[in-house]
């Protein structure tokens, strides 16, 4: 987001609890404030470091109370009942910087307790029952003392010597509550050595000890604040400053009414001669508005340069006609102002602003509604009207006297219409940045605003800004935060933004992250909290020049979409605000919560161009495998085989046996040409008869009947064979027999529906060798699967193994074994 820094940030000067109070990064801290404790806890830990035991009932401390926290850094003990507290009470917390026993019932400011805390750098004892502030010589041993808060609740006397103990160490601040001062040595603050002093002023009832304490307070240090202006205090008997105000208010003179003023405004008049003050900070003030104007008139004429002004309530506001003002102040900040009469004539306080003159105005949390455009010649180089009821209707319009005008902040105000805001700087010819956050402001109609060219950071943020509003920015604008709004998206076509370097565009509505193309010098990028899923790559390859992006806290969707995004932080040195805690998957279910840097997906998941590369690849490298198989080891042979084999045994399954081997004699029948029997004798009969399961065999010199034809035979011994096997070569084609047994054995096979043919080929037979009256053997060899029988031995074992389950079947009778042979003749 933009951040606001002004010239002002003097006004923190003086924060109640030191830095070294508060806990660091990895401090051990133990909280037990408003625990209503009566003593301090047993067994704290002894790491400890920050311990707080404030708002409690804690009366007593002892010494051994804080014995084992040998780390302990900072301890508040303040809002208790503390009396007293053991000389030696912290002899073992030697690390012990930060001490807070303000409100409290100490009566002793001796404090013998501090003789042991050497390390001591912020001590605060305002608050307790001191009958005196003479600080006693434990004081004096602080020898890394910077900060001391002091004061009492009781009616107390101040005297040269009380200050003594502290006179010569150089302090960083020094806070004194003297609202219950009766007496004062003159000279007595006057020993302090502090760059920063605060008192909280006495009682105006003593008007000598008023005077002198604020005397001796502008000559001590450079930056002063002074707390409790109360010009109505007791003015009417029984009723309290408020309620006098109150009445105050209602009467049209002085007289009677805040009359103790003047003695405020006559101790202020030392300011011009004998001060050296240049930072003033006044607090907690009642006094009517003339009192106002002329305690102004007295800083003004002296060497202030910073007048910080907070918690002020005007009884009566009069008119006053203020003196001219010679000198320029570098800041003047008023914060929470009240007018009592809540109806005031407006036009005595923007007189005000007219006449005074300084660099820095501040009017923050006062019910402001207008602010009139200032006379010619004011040297305003900021103006602050944060936090009040300012409206866009009429403020600053046409306004051409802020010349030296650079930075304008109207935050959390009522201002209405963004165009009157743009309208309103026109005249604004140095103004460079405009702060109109937390506003209404809205857009009602796209139309080319009047934004003046010298603007560069502009924060319209926490509005209700619409994607209209692209439409009116300042062509100029380096800085833009529009944090907070209705915007859905950023529209393609926009002004020129050249200049763009940071944008900020948080928790809005956006679907997609803005095309950083659209702004080419674009450094900083703020997208978190809005509702798009998956960062597009062309919003990636767009932000060539961001160095900043927080898109934390979107509702991402882990797919391979969002890959590129998730590798942003690797690949890239944009610096990713919130990575990686709050970058987590919404979507899918089963991803939902985990961190983006934990979701990996593969390269070639998320590529379909390199999924189909390697599918491709992997297709082409099986191919040309197996063409280089097929080519040297003769695969397709092997599947052929294996393919006959696996089919065989299924049909054998399906085969009922047992009725086949009633009426089967033989397991086969071979058929072959009488020059192929070398084959069948050496290489076939053996390989049947003599290995695997024991098959019958049967030859035709001792299994064909005697006196029957050879057909009869033939047809015989097909009949009662399980399969019949015909060895084909061309020997076989020039048999005539062979051509009858395929006749015979192929009408058995059509009668029977069976598949009992075998087809071994023995040699290859070329087509055109086989007579056209062998136009059965064609069609078998052209519709049927064959086996060939292979010459290379490593082969023919599952040559063999495929044969013999082909033909492989339980015979039951008769028992002798068969093989029926026929050779041609």
């Amino acid at each position: 987001m933009v951040t606001i820094v002004s010239s002002f940030v003097w006004i923190l000067m003086f924060r109640t609890c030191y830095n070294l109070c508060f806990p660091a990064k990895n401090d051990v801290v133990i909280n037990n404030s408003s625990s209503s404790l009566s003593t301090v806890p047993k067994n704290l830990p002894s790491l400890t470091q920050i311990l707080d035991l404030s708002q409690n009932n804690i009366i007593g401390i002892h010494m051994q109370d804080f014995a084992s926290l040998h780390q302990l850094k900072s301890l508040n003990l303040s809002s208790n009942k503390i009396r007293n507290l053991a000389a030696a009470t912290f002899r073992s917390n030697q690390e012990l910087e930060c001490l807070d026993l303000s409100m409290n019932e100490l009566a002793n400011i001796e404090c013998h307790f501090l003789l042991n805390v050497n390390s001591l750098k912020y001590l605060d004892i305002s608050y307790n029952n001191f009958l005196s502030l003479t600080l006693g010589k434990a004081f004096s041993f602080l020898k890394d003392l910077e900060y001391l808060r002091l004061g009492s609740r009781k009616t107390i006397k101040l005297q040269k010597n009380d200050l003594e103990a502290i006179s010569g160490k150089q302090l960083q601040e020094v806070s004194i509550g003297l609202e219950t001062l009766s007496e004062y040595e003159p000279g007595t603050l006057q020993v302090l050595r502090t760059a920063k002093l605060h008192i909280v002023l006495p009682s105006i009832n003593y008007t000598n000890v008023l005077e002198r304490v604020i005397y001796d307070a502008f000559n001590i240090s450079d930056t002063l604040k002074l707390s409790g202006i109360d010009c109505c205090q007791n003015c009417i008997q029984k009723l309290s400053s408020i309620d006098c105000c109150k009445h105050c208010s209602l009467l049209k003179s002085r007289r009677g009414c805040c009359r103790h003023c003047n003695r405020y405004i006559n101790s202020f008049k030392m300011l011009e001669k004998f001060s050296k003050v240049t930072n003033l900070s006044l607090q907690y003030l009642t006094l009517d508005w003339e009192a106002f104007e002329s305690i102004t008139e007295i800083i003004w004429s002296s060497m202030v340069k910073n007048l910080n002004i907070f918690n002020m309530k005007i009884c009566q506001v009069t008119p006053f006609s203020l003196g001219h003002l010679e000198t320029t102040l570098k800041t003047f900040a008023v914060r929470q102002v009240e007018t009592v009469p809540f109806y005031v004539n407006q036009s005595v306080i923007y007189h005000f602003f007219d006449v005074i003159k300084a660099e820095n105005l501040m009017v923050c949390e006062s019910g402001m509604i207008f602010m009139t455009c200032p006379n010619k010649g004011n040297t305003y180089k900021l103006i602050d009207l944060s936090d009040n009821s300012v409206t866009s209707d009429f403020l600053f319009q046409d306004c051409q006297t802020l010349n030296s005008l650079e930075t304008l902040i109207l935050q959390q105000n009522k201002l209405g219409q963004l165009f009157e805001v743009s309208n309103m700087t026109k005249y604004m010819k140095t103004l460079k940045h405009l702060d109109v956050s937390q506003n209404q402001l809205i857009l009602d109609e796209i139309r080319v605003c009047p934004w003046t060219n010298s603007l560069t950071k502009l924060n319209l943020s926490s509005n209700r800004l619409t994607d209209s509003v692209f439409t009116c920015l300042p062509s100029n604008v380096e800085v833009l935060d529009v944090q907070k709004n209705d915007i859905f998206s950023v529209p393609k076509m926009l002004n020129n933004l050249n200049m763009l370097k940071e944008l900020y565009l948080g928790t809005n509505k956006l679907a997609n992250p803005p095309d950083c193309s659209k702004f080419i010098n674009l450094e900083i990028l703020f997208v978190e909290a809005n509702a798009f899923h998956e960062p597009s790559s062309s919003f990636l390859q767009s932000c060539q020049r961001l160095t900043v992006l927080n898109a934390a806290s979107n509702p991402f969707t882990c797919t391979c979409n969002l890959r590129d995004f998730s590798r942003m932080k690797e690949n890239t040195h944009i610096e990713m605000i919130g990575w990686p805690k709050s970058y987590r998957c919404a979507y899918p279910d089963n991803l939902k919560g985990t961190l983006l840097e934990d979701i990996h997906l593969s390269e070639v998941t998320c590529s379909t161009t390199l999924l189909l590369v390697i599918v491709l690849g992997s297709m082409i490298a099986l191919t040309i495998v197996i063409g280089l198989m097929c080519h040297f080891l003769d695969l397709p042979w092997y599947l052929r085989m294996i393919w006959q084999w696996t089919q065989m045994k299924r049909r054998t399954m399906k085969t009922d046996s047992h009725h086949l081997s009633e009426n089967l004699v033989y397991h086969a029948f071979v058929s072959y040409s009488q020059h192929d029997s070398t084959w069948v004798k050496e290489q076939l009969l053996p390989n049947l008869e003599e290995k695997g399961s024991p098959l019958r065999i049967c030859l035709h010199e001792r299994n064909f009947i005697p006196g029957k034809g050879i057909i009869e035979n033939i047809i015989n011994c097909i009949e009662k064979s399980y399969k019949s096997i015909f060895v084909l070569s061309p020997n076989f084609i020039q048999s005539e027999w062979c051509h009858y047994e395929l006749y015979f054995a192929q009408h058995q096979v059509l009668n029977e529906q069976s598949d009992n043919l075998i087809l071994i080929v023995l040699e290859p037979i070329p087509q055109y060798l086989i007579p056209s009256k062998y136009y059965k053997l064609k069609s078998l060899m052209a519709k049927k699967t064959y086996l060939e029988w292979p010459s290379d031995k490593n082969k023919q074992r599952l040559f063999w193994a495929n044969l013999q389950a082909t033909i492989g079947i339980n015979l039951t009778a008769p028992s002798e074994e068969f093989f029926c042979v026929n050779t041609d003749q």
